[in-house]
């Protein structure tokens, strides 16, 4: 039995030690070391520290769609190729798994394809998320899902927190997918296409906050964007990053703001506040905004652009 492991990031790497420890892995596929901070250090990818740590052989292509890359792969004769967080994979590389390619995806699918499903999930104000295990297809996040989890989304919980949620439930239905497979267990269900949702990539640049959202929404989508790109505004011409929020009653106009009785509200499209809990000002550390009040000396009132 060969089960061939593709991933990226932290979220990918308890999901290969749970396969390896239950069925052993031959491969490990990532990505080529990056240059990282001032001094441009090459530093590898968090699947593949797990796999050095794991003793396993790790295979880092510049090219998925090269031939050397298929011929590697295709001499590993891989029974199952599982794919977490990784790059998109070509068909002909997909198709090397006697028994099935299958994706884990941060979402309840066919709710949230994307790169980005965990952070929509809570900008939109979701209750519930998951994992979704899927056999891999030529079109992204739509192929026949194989198994699902699901987790509650607390009104306080942040992208990163939801993140952390996740990762064990995705290696639990890794582990259970691949068992699946092996026994020829696994009862393929199509997608429902009509009831399916985008997630794109966030970026910095629009992750601005709109206050001509509701309340509610403008903390949902600070939460949403929490650890990153991080939500912000404008402020005297410095980007001032907001990292949360909570509701307040008072009432201002949209994107009016006021310091007032040790507070920094911010006005919302249906005239209720949110009070900004926890920011950053360009240049300056992350602080609470007690804190940074207390040594604030400019004016109590004025209009977000931004």
């Amino acid at each position: 039995m060969n089960i061939i492991f593709m991933g990226t990031p932290e979220f990918a790497a308890p999901s290969l030690r749970a396969i390896h420890q239950q069925f052993g892995v031959s491969a490990v596929v990532t990505i080529p070391d990056k240059p990282q901070g001032r001094g441009l250090k090459l530093t590898p990818s968090a699947v593949k520290i797990a796999a050095l740590e794991l003793g396993l052989p790790v295979l880092q292509p510049e090219s998925l769609k090269s031939e050397e890359f298929r011929s590697e792969i295709e001499s590993l004769r891989p029974d199952i190729i599982v794919v977490i967080a990784f790059r998109i994979l070509p068909s002909a590389i997909y198709t090397l798994a006697s028994l099935g390619a299958f994706n884990i995806h941060g979402s309840l699918l066919p709710k949230y394809r994307g790169a980005a499903p965990i952070n929509w999930a809570i900008i939109n104000g979701e209750k519930e998320s998951g994992v979704t295990s899927f056999l891999l297809n030529n079109k992204v996040d739509t192929g026949k899902i194989l198994l699902k989890r699901s987790c509650e989304i607390s009104d306080s919980m942040t992208a990163g927190e939801l993140y952390n949620s996740l990762m064990p439930l995705a290696a639990e239905i890794a582990v259970e997918t691949c068992g699946l497979l092996l026994d020829g267990k696994a009862v393929p269900i199509p997608q429902d296409d009509s009831i399916a949702t985008p997630a794109p990539k966030l970026f910095r640049e629009n992750c601005a906050i709109d206050w001509s959202k509701t309340a509610s929404e403008v903390r949902n989508f600070v939460r949403g964007v929490n650890p990153a790109p991080i939500a912000w505004v404008l402020w005297d011409n410095k980007r001032l990053k907001i990292y949360s929020v909570e509701i307040d009653n008072r009432k201002l106009p949209s994107g009016i703001w006021r310091i007032e009785q040790g507070k920094f509200i911010v006005g919302c499209g249906d005239e209720t506040c949110v009070s900004l809990i926890e920011i950053q000002h360009e240049g300056k550390p992350k602080m609470n905004v007690e804190v940074f009040l207390r040594g604030y000396r400019g004016s109590v009132e004025g209009h977000f652009l931004v």
